[in-house]
């Protein structure tokens, strides 16, 4: 019996796709992980970098880049972004998990950082 390249392929793709699958028992936080990976960081929206998040388009708690590293967009009045919010690093933010705000800990600038 003789199998043409392309069947092979085929079948091998989709043995591989269906052993990427999600395994039960997965744990709640790769689960949140990969639907977040699917929809996109900020929900397909920008992810910006500088100091100010990209106006009428950012919301709070969206994720940004700031001087290399990571951050958030929160409304802070530091870098003169008139009415965007503004990105600062998440080594600057005081963040509280018990309080979510767009699906993610609600994150302030912390007192004089």
């Amino acid at each position: 019996m003789y199998f043409s390249v392309s069947t092979v392929f085929a079948t091998l793709l989709a043995l591989s796709s269906a052993a990427s699958l999600e395994v039960p028992g997965t744990s709640p936080d790769r689960r949140n992980a990969m639907a977040l990976e699917a929809r996109g960081v900020n929900a397909n929206r920008p992810v910006p970098t500088g100091a100010c998040c990209v106006p009428a388009t950012s919301l709070k708690e969206d994720v940004c880049s700031v001087n290399g590293q990571s951050g958030r967009c929160v409304p802070a009045d530091v870098n003169n972004c008139d009415a965007a919010l503004t990105c600062i690093e998440d080594s600057r933010l005081t963040c509280n998990p018990k309080v979510l705000e767009r699906g993610r800990p609600k994150c302030r600038l912390s007192p004089g950082a």
